[in-house]
Order: structure tokens, then sequence, then C-alpha cells
């Protein structure tokens, strides 16, 4: 099998999982308890706590751990929406993931936000000139994801949030796909809150972190017990917390060389698809993309069919966003982007790995021909 679906999780690596057994099997204490067990368990956590605030050059204390990407957008929008509004104004775009647009329709749906969605060029980039024109005196939050989960394209985060600041509005980024791949430093950034999530990284499902400013008010979305500092109550998820850690320290120990790497890896696969499968086009931008994305539709087929016939062939895929799966509908990211409905849903996505290597590929884009040639010949009977 040659695994290319790693946006939508990847395998827990050997050092995550070590790290995680010792604290599963031995510090099991509740960080909340004041006895031996669970201040061990406290210990635990605030080591998790500040190597990741180290790795996204924040505070520790700016930094709050959730069960992954979904509850760190929701906890960001919805969080700083309501924590103190100066107005009832959310900018975002058509293309960021469910969890963001989910959370921009409760507010307007519930707390009568008014929502500006802006326009992306045709590779999904968005103009920070647009931005400036969007923004309002009431303007909440602006919200853009630092990298599409879909088509890979990366947006001028830095820009985009020095706009939203000039006229004092924060800036949230979804950063879930760019970890690993893309720097995340918060001060170079620019950014008031940025979300990620361990199981992109090596680490389990089920585990995530969220920076948020340390001034910034936020609405709690958990009500409890007060832990993670009163922005999100339950028991902490100490081995969870390690394991993110310990990926996300591998991951920007070896983030420079392997993103090198598999960019030209993926340049060479996305020429191959193109050149040899008729009709194949990329969707997202050509250059400014996440090393490992390369994502396609493929006229006159049905994405899912050609996902059945790659995977006869070995090669694992999917048509688009994990979050998505099963959904008869064409992906909002590429009828947003300007593609018919009945094009994408002809969509394919790879998602590379570090270690993906140039054999794997050039076995899939081989696959790729045949399976979409397959595919069209089934149609035209």
């Amino acid at each position: 099998m040659i695994y290319l679906d790693n946006a939508a999780t990847t395998p827990v690596r050997r050092e995550v999982l070590e790290a995680l057994w010792q604290h599963l099997a031995g510090g099991f204490g509740n960080p909340s308890s004041h006895h031996r067990v669970g201040e061990a368990a406290a210990r635990a956590l605030a080591d998790a706590r500040r190597t990741v605030a180290r790795l996204l050059g924040c505070r520790p204390g700016e930094l709050t751990f959730t069960s992954g990407g979904t509850e760190a957008a929701n906890l960001a929008v919805k969080g700083i929406a309501l924590g103190a509004p100066r107005g009832r104004h959310l900018i975002t775009t058509p293309i960021e993931h469910e969890a963001v647009l989910e959370s921009v329709d409760f507010l307007r749906r519930l707390h009568d936000f008014e929502v500006t969605m802006l326009a992306t060029d045709a590779a999904g980039l968005v103009d920070p000139d647009e931005l400036r024109l969007a923004l309002r005196a009431d303007t909440t939050l602006v919200s853009v994801q630092y990298a599409n989960n879909e088509v890979g394209t990366v947006q001028p985060v830095t820009a985009l949030a020095q706009v939203a600041h000039d006229v004092g509005a924060p800036f949230h980024t979804d950063a879930v796909q760019a970890a690993g791949w893309l720097p995340l430093d918060v001060g170079s950034l620019g950014v008031d809150a940025l979300g990620i999530s361990g199981h992109k990284i090596g680490a389990p499902q089920g585990i995530g972190a969220l920076y948020v400013r340390g001034r910034l008010p936020i609405e709690p979305v958990l009500h409890g017990g007060g832990q993670e500092r009163g922005r999100r109550s339950g028991t902490e998820n100490v081995a969870g917390a390690v394991a993110l850690a310990t990926a996300l320290r591998l991951a920007e120990q070896e983030r420079e060389e392997a993103a090198r790497r598999t960019t030209s890896l993926r340049d060479e696969f996305i020429a191959a698809v193109l050149r040899d499968t008729p009709g194949a086009r990329l969707t997202g931008h050509p250059s400014r993309r996440l090393p490992g994305n390369a994502s396609f539709v493929f006229p006159g087929t049905s994405g899912e069919a050609v996902l059945l016939e790659l995977e006869q062939r070995g090669i694992v895929c999917s048509s688009g966003s994990a979050c998505a799966a099963g959904s008869d509908e064409p992906s909002h990211v590429l009828t947003a982007l300007g593609f018919p409905a009945e094009v994408a849903q002809t969509a394919v996505r790879f998602t590379l790995a570090a270690t993906t290597t140039a054999e794997e590929l050039a076995e899939a884009a081989a696959s790729v021909h045949a399976a979409v040639d397959a595919v069209r010949s089934l149609g035209a009977r």
C-alpha cells in the first residue's frame, strides 16, 4: 500500500508512541489532584505546554490544549467573537474548513453577527487589498486559514494580519495543515490566534492546541471546573499533550529539510500526472501550496470511482476533505474557486508525508493514469 492521505491523518510516530505509553501506563494522575500522583501529571502537562509554547513562539499561559483542530477553531472563532466584541461583524473566506465556517454560521444565526466572505482568486489566494476594503470599525474578528486542507494553497497570513491590525481587528488562522510544513512562530506571523492538531503531525487523534494572544479576551466554549486557565474546562489529556509536544518538536526539527525534499517530489508527481493523464487539471496555486499537497480534478470521471480504482491498485488517497467524506455534495472549496459542481465532484487529493519516496510517487502517477482511463472507459460504455 502507498499511503497518500496524510492531510486526513498521519501514522503515529514511534517516538510519540513511546512518550505516550509512559504517561498512559504510569503517569495516569489527574493534574488537578493535590497529591503525588496528580502533581506528577501536572508537571508533565506543564512541560508539554512549555515545549509547544516554545515551538510556537508564545508564552505557556497563552496556550490552551484542546481535543483537536475542530475544537481549536470553535474556541477561537466563538470565543474571541463573544469575549469582548467590538461589534457584530466577522470576516472569513468561503474556502475555510467547516470548523470555521460552521462556527461563523452559529454566530450569525444565534448571535446576530454579520458575515463578510472574502473572494479568492481561481487558485484560492486572498488579496490583502480585498480584506482592507471589507474591514469596518465594528469588525470583531478576521479568520483566514494558513493553508487550505483540500487544494493546499498557502495564504499571505502575515500581510493579512497586518491589514486587520491596522483597524484594530484581531486575526485568527487555522494552521492545522501548515504544521510540520510551514513556520508557526506566532510573532513572525503576526497572528492573534492559531490552532493546530496533533494527528496531522504524527501524534494520535484527539489532541490539539490553540494559541490566543495574552490579553485578548475569550469566552470559553466548554464550561465546568475551570481548567486551562478557565478557557477550556475538563480534565486535561496529559498523555495527549505529551504526545503533541513530542510530535511538534520532531516535526519542527525536520521541517525545513522535509519541506525542500517533498516540494521537489510533489512537483515531479504533479508534472507526471498532468503529462500522462489527459484532461487532468491541478487545483490550488501552482507554487504557493503546501509541500505535500497535489490535488486534481479529472473531468469526465467520478472522484469516488477514481479513488476505488486507485485503492485496487494499492494507492490510498482521498476525494477532498476527510471531514466531508461520504457527502454527495461537491467540494465547497472547489465551487468557491469557480469549478462547476460536476467538475468539483471529480476531485482527487494526494497528500505526501516527509517519508514518501520518488519510487512510490512514480507508481502512483502511473496508477492515476490507469485509474482515470478505466473510469472513463466504464462511463463510455
